[in-house]
């Protein structure tokens, strides 16, 4: 039989699962990391040095926006990407529940 306390612990994983999911993929976490220092970053400046193109770039950001890791805002005609560090901390502290 699971506890009162197990099923909340389930629910608020089960509510971060995308957060963990969206990390597991080592574009999206190298995104993640790069974006770390504060610094809002265009799609152009992301994929310079890289060998990944702009389109790929783009899909693991909307996974990154989907999971609430990233937040994007629109200047001119370019899409700025921000880390969201609050929903990265929620999903940790999450783990902390275990």
């Amino acid at each position: 039989m699971i506890s009162r306390r197990q099923e909340v612990t389930a629910r608020k994983l089960h509510r971060n699962a995308s957060v963990f999911a969206a990390l597991g993929d080592t574009t999206r976490l190298t995104l993640v990391a790069t974006l770390g220092d504060g610094v809002p970053r265009s799609i152009t400046e992301l994929t310079e040095g890289t060998n990944i193109s702009r389109q790929a770039i783009t899909k693991h950001l909307r996974v990154l926006e989907d999971a609430g890791l990233v937040k994007s805002t629109t200047v001119g005609r370019q899409n700025i990407f921000a880390f969201e560090p609050r929903t990265l901390t929620r999903a940790s502290q999450s783990l902390d529940l275990i």
